[in-house]
């Protein structure tokens, strides 16, 4: 399988032209690829292939690491617009681009090589209502949105780490087309998520699962400082549909004004919601690492020995 490694401020994912690959079971070959230690490494892998919309240019289908499909990936998103243009698969700018949430528009800006290094993101309006999240939380209304919901932290581990990372005991819920929870705390770097995240990912609240974020707004005015662990993935470097969300939230949370910079461990992304009826914009690079030829078949022994030696 041939292959291009990309990736959006650390978010990393392994691109294949899903035209030359017809008939590959993707979700295994997310799993076996993204491997770190075995094989190329990422947090997924990303098929760009040909549009089932006559309104798309370019079809994006995201796998996480652990095979299932996503909706979107904000930073894959991107990359899938420098991939496209920089191999002549199409031109237009802005690039629509057909993803699981709808097809979104990716305006895109060329570099000193003449290659896509930066792009801009519509990446649609949020989704607030607590059923379309999903989410199933006791006393609360399909159509209510869910802004500061009281919550017992113990219910995602117990601990002394809540209060040395100063938590606060409430949730915000935002789908991007993909879940998100939200919550505050005074130092995301003290959150233990290798342990929390897996908790709150599978938590019953979320029938599809969720993504979930621990954000500082601030340390200055229009800056959100904030870790993620991914559904699928776990703790990433950066993740754009989450940056978009707690855009959001800071804004419903009255914590942030509707143009930040999210400081994510990868990097930084511009975002901007510019009113409640509107969608959210993301800015953001697209880098290319290395392109490469991967057998699968290679991977997959090492992954059946490594179940085998479990047995």
């Amino acid at each position: 399988m041939r292959f291009t490694k990309m990736h959006g401020i650390g978010n990393d994912y392994v691109y294949i032209d899903g035209s030359q690959h017809a008939g590959l079971d993707l979700a295994r070959a997310a799993r076996l690829v993204s491997d770190r230690h075995a094989a190329i490494g990422s947090d997924g892998l990303i098929a760009v292939c040909a549009p089932t919309r006559a309104d798309a240019d370019v079809r994006m289908r995201m796998f996480n690491a652990d095979g299932s499909e996503g909706e979107m990936c904000g930073n894959g998103i991107r990359c899938v617009a420098k991939y496209a243009v920089d191999r002549g698969i199409a031109s237009v700018n802005p690039l629509r681009v057909e993803t699981g949430r709808g097809v979104l528009e990716v305006a895109w800006l060329r570099g000193a090589d003449g290659r896509v290094a930066q792009a801009s993101v519509g990446m649609g309006a949020p989704i607030l209502a607590n059923a379309r999240i999903p989410a199933r939380i006791d006393g609360i209304a399909p159509d209510a949105v869910v802004v500061a919901h009281a919550v017992d932290l113990a219910r995602f581990g117990a601990g002394e780490w809540w209060r040395e990372a100063g938590v606060e005991a409430h949730v915000t819920l935002v789908s991007m087309g993909n879940p998100h929870a939200i919550f505050c705390c005074e130092d995301p770097s003290k959150v233990p998520l290798e342990s929390v995240g897996p908790r709150i990912e599978r938590d019953p609240w979320f029938p599809s699962r969720i993504n979930a974020h621990f954000v500082r707004y601030g340390p200055a005015r229009g800056q959100a400082l904030m870790r993620t662990w991914e559904r699928g993935s776990g703790i990433t470097l950066a993740c754009g549909t989450g940056a978009s969300a707690v855009c959001v939230a800071g804004v419903l949370l009255r914590r942030a004004p509707r143009a930040i910079e999210a400081l994510l461990p990868g990097g930084s992304l511009r975002l901007e919601w510019p009113s409640d009826d509107a969608g959210v914009r993301m800015t953001g690079p697209a880098v290319e690492v290395f392109e490469g030829e991967v057998d699968l078949e290679a991977p997959a022994g090492h992954a059946a020995r490594k179940d085998a030696q479990h047995a």
